[in-house]
């Protein structure tokens, strides 16, 4: 359940993405691969990416990593919640390594930028920190008693489409100013403040609407 958000998000496509999935996961089901396996190789393939976009940092091409690792993040990470749901393949594990990945390669493939030229170093840093801080709010909520709160405006899916559009532009050569970027970046940095606050919001309004007489 996931009531009481008020922020739409790209996170809202994630059943129509899971539909086109649907048949390459009943067949890697029916080949033996385990949502944990698909996890860690998402996480894996984000720390690879992260590593080659800070060794060749001087090359803006590098940058058109972001948009193809981020889909394809996207598209295991949709693998490895339908591998666990409905092939039963749930464990504890799997929910750890689950919540765990996302904040690894989250910031491994943002972490990077802060060397990358056009990028303001502290934004960036201050992005990724707090990225974790959304996850956080989400999971405390969940810890509450609420279900776990993947609110907007600017949730995993959200950064993953600035950031891919963004690696995109950059590494296809268009000539980006680094003020234009910095101020994006900022706008990020609001957006995540204000995510935070939705979801602890939305956490405790589900608590009190299930309280409530």
């Amino acid at each position: 359940m996931d009531s009481g958000r008020t922020m739409p998000s790209v996170y809202d496509l994630k059943p129509k993405f899971q539909n086109l999935l649907r048949p390459l996961v009943i067949g890697l089901a029916r080949l033996g691969a385990t949502a944990n396996q698909v996890t860690v190789a998402a996480m894996l393939l984000s720390l690879a990416a992260g590593a080659l976009i800070f060794y060749f940092r001087t090359s803006t091409r590098i940058l058109l990593l972001l948009p193809m690792v981020l889909f394809l993040r996207m598209a295991l990470n949709a693998i490895d919640g339908m591998l666990a749901r409905e092939h039963a393949q749930k464990t504890a594990l799997g929910a750890i390594l689950n919540e765990l990945g996302d904040v690894v390669s989250d910031s491994a493939l943002y972490l990077p930028l802060a060397v990358v030229a056009g990028f303001n170093a502290y934004l960036m840093v201050l992005i990724v920190l707090f990225a974790v801080f959304t996850e956080m709010t989400g999971l405390v909520a969940a810890q509450t008693g609420a279900s776990r709160r993947y609110d907007g405006p600017m949730g995993k899916s959200d950064r993953a489409l600035v950031f891919g559009t963004l690696g995109l532009l950059l590494g296809s050569g268009l000539p980006i100013a680094a003020r234009m970027i910095y101020l994006l970046l900022l706008f990020v940095l609001l957006l995540l403040l204000k995510t935070i606050v939705n979801r602890a919001g939305n956490g405790l309004r589900e608590l009190r609407s299930r309280t409530s007489p």
